[in-house]
């Protein structure tokens, strides 16, 4: 029974790691709060269909191989009967999605980490909030110390011991959502806190066209850290006493729960604080210091709210070099872990520099949401669906699960799931190259 409660705590954590550094925290107010009502149902379709069939197959392989994402594809071709090895190769693809999921990470985490250094120092509160943010989200190289220091502490972690930085991880993450729990319970008993809502659960038919569809995809696959090789790695520590579709299905309630408690804080408090100027992604950068300025011991709160952000972040960005350089070790066999480290780490962070203003950062993260990812995604389900023997993915789905599922979840998987991803995916370009 211990076994169980720590492999499920695993995912969990993974998922929240990723919620708050990328997805759920910064990307799902913003796009609730244009989209409203429209935004939800479309996110909840795509999340619900995507978690049950493409999340549950992606841990499932992971378990399987008891590897990265690289393992995984090679297994399913060689199983097939494809032993071509430009075809066995294709993992490379989702694998790229993750180190470009990963540049973007860390750039915003030299974010949360000035926030954190911030609510310390107390320079978060010495003027407007937008005036503390834009005096340095909009000009190049100004949180490249932070960033820095994000990419050392996750080479450090993921050379040392992170069993023990994972174990702190648990106590952090519970702060963390009390914490969002109170600020939203604060914001919704002030003044104008109402016409937030009003604003979040509206439904105005104009808002159900293919922009606010397209964006409940790429926001399902992104809370999800679905792309064809993140929750590969993920899986390959889990038991065999799990049921991947269970932890599959709590991973979408508590990332769902995560992004609507942070609307509930973070949409009103545009009304309460009559904040202008504050769009898309800087949204949550302007809200929140505001937010933390005007209640109650306000300036602690914000010290443990960045910091378990930041701490959250790294675990996950852990994970992420974790799944890229195990696959090139085991490929290579001639560079050390050490050395992919360094070099995945500079790469991560050359690169990373180019997106440290908060247009760049948006627009970067835009592209990955709606192309990068959902691409990702959907070679990993065409992967598990077409390719792979139905037999040797219904066995390993049926491990730790006291429901069979059998052909009707299979089909369902490989008849509407992988349709919709690709369909989607196709759409994403095609709008954008009308647009």
């Amino acid at each position: 029974m211990k076994k169980k409660y720590t492999s499920n705590l695993r995912l969990l954590l993974i998922a929240l790691g990723s919620a708050v550094g990328l997805a759920n925290i910064w990307g799902f107010p913003y796009k609730f709060e244009s989209g409203g009502l429209a935004f939800l149902f479309f996110f909840i379709l795509f999340a619900t269909l995507f978690a049950v069939f493409g999340l549950s197959a992606e841990l499932a392989m992971g378990r399987l191989v008891k590897s990265g994402a690289l393992s995984a594809y090679e297994f399913s071709f060689k199983m097939a009967g494809k032993g071509n090895k430009k075809m066995r190769f294709i993992g490379y693809i989702p694998l790229a999605a993750t180190f470009f999921i990963a540049i973007g990470y860390s750039a915003i985490l030299a974010y949360m980490l000035k926030g954190f250094i911030a609510a310390l120092s107390g320079d978060m509160f010495k003027s407007s909030a937008d005036i503390w943010f834009y005096s340095y989200a909009r000009n190049p190289y100004r949180v490249s110390i932070y960033h820095a220091i994000i990419i050392l502490i996750t080479i450090l972690t993921s050379l040392g011991n992170t069993k023990t930085f994972k174990k702190i991880y648990r106590y952090t993450m519970p702060v963390f959502f009390v914490i969002l729990m109170i600020l939203a319970i604060r914001v919704a008993t002030l003044p104008n806190a109402h016409h937030g809502y009003m604003s979040m659960f509206r439904y105005n038919p104009a808002n159900l066209h293919i922009k606010t569809m397209l964006y409940g995809m790429g926001e399902a696959f992104f809370s999800l850290s679905l792309s064809g090789a993140a929750m590969v790695a993920a899986g390959s520590k889990i038991s065999d006493e799990q049921s991947m579709v269970n932890l599959s299905v709590e991973s979408l309630v508590f990332d769902t729960l995560v992004g609507i408690i942070a609307s509930l804080m973070i949409i009103p408090a545009i009304n309460v604080f009559n904040i202008e100027n504050a769009g898309g992604a800087s949204l949550l950068f302007v809200a929140l210091p505001t937010i933390f300025s005007n209640i109650k011991f306000g300036r602690i709160l914000a010290i443990f709210f960045y910091f378990s952000i930041v701490f959250a972040g790294i675990v996950a960005l852990v994970d992420m070099f974790a799944g890229i350089v195990n696959s090139v070790v085991i490929k290579t066999r001639k560079l050390s872990k050490k050395a992919v480290l360094l070099i995945l780490g500079l790469a991560v962070f050359m690169l990373g520099l180019n997106l440290e203003t908060i247009d760049e950062f948006t627009h970067y993260m835009n592209i990955m949401l709606l192309h990068i990812i959902p691409i990702g995604a959907s070679i990993g389900a065409v992967t598990w669906f077409y390719i792979l023997d139905k037999d040797i993915l219904l066995e390993e789905i049926n491990k730790g699960t006291s429901i069979t599922y059998g052909d009707r979840w299979y089909k369902i998987g490989k008849y509407l799931y992988v349709p919709v991803a690709l369909i989607m995916t196709i759409l994403a370009f095609l709008v954008r190259f009308i647009h």
